[in-house]
């Protein structure tokens, strides 16, 4: 048995996992693909749960330009787009007259992990199928009653047959102001064999009126013994 094999046996202690001699396991143990998170800039507008959200900030004066879709943050490793919504004009009495309005859009932000290159091996997803452990939080933002949405699936190798998927869509409580992190966690178990790639997708309500309002998201992903 190699010395690097004996290391990730100490190190991780999977009893039943398949470890064939064949694998790297070398650069296995200097991935660490477990109890790791995968994701690639995990928290792309600099923030911590451990922290909480930023208070909106309220400009000294009203910001009269053209409106803006693009949140900040550092999108580095992310595919982004921006969904601009048409105006919801459902509770406006008819003959109402509305001088302005939030323009409200959708920010999706994409990522790709691909499991084997963190280190993870074709005998190991499988045949032992580690739990493979989502943990999200979000801003409760109060910009709309649905602000967040999240859907991540288990993709085979050709990074399209879907094995496995999970979506949140949550609706919010607008009756009472309530600005904190919200949790969304989820985990993916006996999933069948095949799996390759993991394909998050998060998406974001955010708001221009007199100024541009984010919803903001801290994210977590990883692999579990």
């Amino acid at each position: 048995m190699s010395e690097w094999k004996q290391k990730c046996e100490a190190e991780w202690s999977l009893p039943g996992a398949p470890m064939p001699d064949i694998v790297d396991w070398k650069s296995v143990y200097e991935a660490r693909p477990l109890d790791r998170n995968l994701l690639k800039n995990p928290s792309p507008h600099g923030l911590s749960k451990h922290t909480p959200p930023p208070e909106p900030d309220l400009p000294d004066m009203p910001d009269r330009g053209p409106p803006r879709f693009q949140p900040d943050g550092d999108f580095t490793d992310w595919t982004t787009s921006i969904e601009r919504l048409p105006y919801d004009t459902s509770g406006i009495p008819e003959g109402v007259v509305i001088c302005q309005m939030p323009d409200k859009s959708w920010f999706t932000m994409e990522q790709m992990v691909d499991l084997k290159a963190e280190g993870l091996w074709d005998e190991l997803l499988d045949e032992y199928q580690p739990e493979i452990f989502i943990e999200d939080w979000y801003e409760e933002s109060q910009l709309d009653q649905h602000i967040y949405e999240l859907h991540v699936k288990l993709l085979g190798a050709d990074k399209s047959t879907v094995i496995l998927e999970h979506s949140v869509q949550p609706t919010e409580d607008l009756g009472e102001y309530s600005h904190i992190w919200k949790e969304v966690s989820h985990k993916f178990s006996g999933y069948g064999p095949g799996v390759r790639y993991v394909h998050f997708q998060h998406r974001l309500k955010n708001s221009f009126l007199n100024g541009f309002h984010q919803t903001n998201v801290v994210l977590s992903f990883c692999c579990k013994k």
